[in-house]
């Protein structure tokens, strides 16, 4: 499988959109991305025989299409079946208590997307000082990716220079406190969402200062690739000047909303089938689960957060997947710190961030990533069960 140089997410290299630049053939999981990447190598849209489409997908490709049937038929089967009926109504429950926000969530996420350019995420992270640290936490909060899918932009960041703690914050600010995330989570918990949005940018904000620090007292690895960004360019300049150059008529409004509809369907084709996968593990859980279990188990107490977080580490699901899953802890347990661990132990003890991390970036930054942040979890898990109570 071929790896997106865009958005991370694997290809199938039969089916994946592909381009061909300097001998090199690079895939594509969807249109949008081969365009992107067009747009940052300067490659006309029409490139011949260079760029080629993808191939006629059959219907049981879609990972959205397939995932849908299967749990709609499950659906259907409970009027035949009654022991499927619990799964049904939990899964119509969470569907429309969270529906709207997952479709505002990804539209919002075609919007920035379409808007927001990559070139200034990239002069931005790439300084050095403390206000590196907000930054990559502010973009991390407008980009809306799956955490897996961030990976590849963290990396591509760091080869253009940006600092490890920067990288480091970025990735932990960008899977749980994006925008499209905070309105997903607003569906799911209410207000006391925020506490979950508020208290992940308290995180990446401390784990990239404390990255920061251990970086001048050599405890981690430099970034050899720092003086290859142009340290000139201004992102308020340039915003000014596409401001001054923007032209709004009938064909630019045309060619915006087509741009947002094209990121708004790239960003479901890679986030919205781990939300349903998420949605259907969440609905057996709640239907068929006693409650005593979560209860005894994963509790508002030291050892329920602990059993949690060995819960999280195990279970590999996009971040967007695991807010329902998430949820339905809260809901058995009345405990938002355990559904706070959930969440945020998946991206700070994932393999594969991880991994990355250690190969690209260096063994001990990676190494450091969950010694610093799996404390700060555990704490302010901790403190959540302690102020909020469910009702």
């Amino acid at each position: 499988m071929a790896v997106d140089p865009i958005c991370g997410m694997q290809v199938n290299e039969k089916t994946g959109e592909r381009l061909t630049l300097e001998g090199k053939i690079y895939y594509f999981c969807n249109p949008n991305c081969r365009k992107k990447f067009q747009a940052e190598h300067n490659i006309p849209e029409t490139c011949g025989d260079s760029c080629a489409p993808a191939a006629a997908r059959r219907w049981y490709a879609n990972k959205v299409l397939v995932i849908a049937l299967l749990l709609a038929g499950l659906c259907g089967l409970a009027y035949v079946i009654p022991v499927l009926m619990p799964f049904r109504e939990a899964l119509v429950a969470y569907a429309r208590q969270i529906g709207w926000a997952v479709a505002l969530g990804l539209v919002l996420g075609g919007i920035i997307d379409y808007f927001v350019p990559r070139s200034y995420i990239s002069a931005i992270l790439s300084r050095p000082g403390t206000r590196t640290i907000f930054s990559a936490v502010g973009l991390g909060f407008l980009l809306s990716a799956c955490s897996h899918g961030i990976l590849a932009l963290a990396i591509q960041l760091y080869k253009k220079g940006a600092s490890p703690a920067a990288v480091v914050a970025f990735l932990l600010a960008s899977p749980w406190a994006n925008m499209a995330m905070t309105i997903m989570l607003l569906g799911f918990f209410g207000l006391k969402a925020l506490y979950i949005i508020g208290v992940a940018l308290v995180i990446a904000i401390t784990t990239g200062l404390i990255f920061q620090f251990l970086g001048k007292k050599g405890w981690i690895e430099t970034n050899p690739h720092a003086e290859a960004v142009a340290h000139d360019f201004s992102v308020l300049a340039d915003l000014q000047r596409r401001l001054r150059e923007a032209v709004i008529n009938a064909q630019t409004v045309s060619q915006a909303l087509r741009g947002i509809g094209e990121g708004t369907l790239a960003l479901s084709n890679m986030v919205l089938w781990w939300i349903l996968i998420g949605m259907g593990l969440a609905s057996a859980a709640s239907a068929y689960i006693p409650a005593h279990v979560f209860h005894t188990y994963m509790g508002p107490s030291v050892m329920g957060l602990l059993v949690t977080l060995a819960l999280a580490t195990v279970i590999e699901v996009c971040s967007e997947g695991s807010s329902p899953l998430a949820f339905g802890i809260y809901q058995q347990t009345g405990a938002l710190g355990n559904s706070f661990v959930f969440l945020m132990a998946g991206v700070v003890t994932d393999y594969t961030e991880i991994g990355l991390l250690w190969q690209n970036v260096g063994r001990k930054t990676a190494l450091w990533l969950p010694v610093i942040t799996v404390p700060q979890v555990l704490f302010w898990g901790l403190l959540a069960n302690n102020l909020f109570v469910h009702r």
